[in-house]
């Protein structure tokens, strides 16, 4: 098992900032460890930002060149003035970031909504990707959960009277993370809008993109090595679509943890970064 103090010497490496311009927009991305080194890109969830990678990514900055990246609209990236927030739409900025920085043989992280950029984006490029880790999403995201984020967001727009109003909010929210992962969250997802509430740093017309989706047929391309890593108390990606995943990808591992939500990697770090280390140490796993 790795524990947190394996990487606490990491913890403290500090990312570099950098923007690219791609498909007119800004996007900002976060960058640790040096060129040479097998590049490990980051894809966060829906209303989140690349920070929320800073207590993991240090981590693998040794062996890989890493890269979070703040998706459009989210973050220090732009907003689409057309407010196109598809998978396809956050797919093309990759293919973008991807092509500038010249990156080959990519291992891709995504966890949530970027989890679904990273099957996209693996089953569009196989020439580009070595291995592909999936965080508690699948292909498919019915309108029951298009639903429920619609309900919370709309009530996450009134914002918060203060940054410790929010981080009593996203206490209840999401009871076994520790509360140096929820301070960072807090500090670098949110913002003070013009009337002084604190709001999450984010274009509320992403909102028109988390939308049910079916992406079936791409996935069924994804030619590299792949683990889908699952919440044991998530119900995302039920069991009927493992069992599809495991008929369409010959070479897919699944892996549930006992217990966990929809970001296993905040509740459990440490038996997470485990699992990735095995999986990408493995003969195929990200070569």
């Amino acid at each position: 098992m790795v524990t947190l103090a394996l990487s606490a010497g990491a913890s403290h490496a500090q990312p570099v900032d950098r923007f690219v311009t791609v498909n007119g927009l800004r996007i900002h991305y976060l960058e640790w460890g040096t060129s040479g080194k097998q590049p490990l890109i980051l894809l966060h969830g829906i209303a989140r930002v690349a920070h929320t990678f800073d207590h993991l990514a240090p981590h693998f900055s040794r062996n890989h060149h890493v890269f979070a990246v703040d998706m459009r609209g989210h973050g220090d990236s732009g907003w689409d003035p057309q407010g196109a927030y598809l998978v396809e739409d956050y797919v093309r900025d990759i293919e973008g970031l991807v092509a500038q920085l010249q990156l080959r043989n990519v291992v891709l992280w995504g966890n949530s909504t970027g989890g679904r950029v990273a099957q996209v984006f693996a089953g569009s490029h196989p020439e580009l990707v070595s291995a592909v880790i999936v965080e508690d999403v699948g292909p498919e995201r019915p309108p029951a959960i298009s639903n429920r984020r619609a309900d919370r967001m709309s009530q996450e727009a009134k914002g918060w009277a203060s940054v410790d109003e929010l981080f009593a909010q996203v206490k209840i929210d999401y009871p076994r993370t520790s509360e140096p992962v929820l301070r960072g969250f807090v500090q670098h997802g949110s913002k003070q809008n013009a009337e002084g509430r604190i709001v999450w740093k984010r274009d509320p017309a992403i909102l028109n993109g988390f939308v049910p989706t079916e992406l079936w047929a791409i996935v069924r391309k994804i030619k590299s090595p792949i683990i889908y890593i699952l919440g044991g108390g998530s119900t995302i990606v039920p069991p009927e679509t493992q069992e599809e995943l495991r008929r369409a990808l010959p070479q897919v591992e699944i892996v549930t943890m006992a217990g966990l939500g929809h970001y296993p990697s905040d509740e459990k770090p440490g038996d997470f970064l485990a699992i990735v280390d095995r999986f990408l140490a493995a003969p195929c796993g990200g070569k």
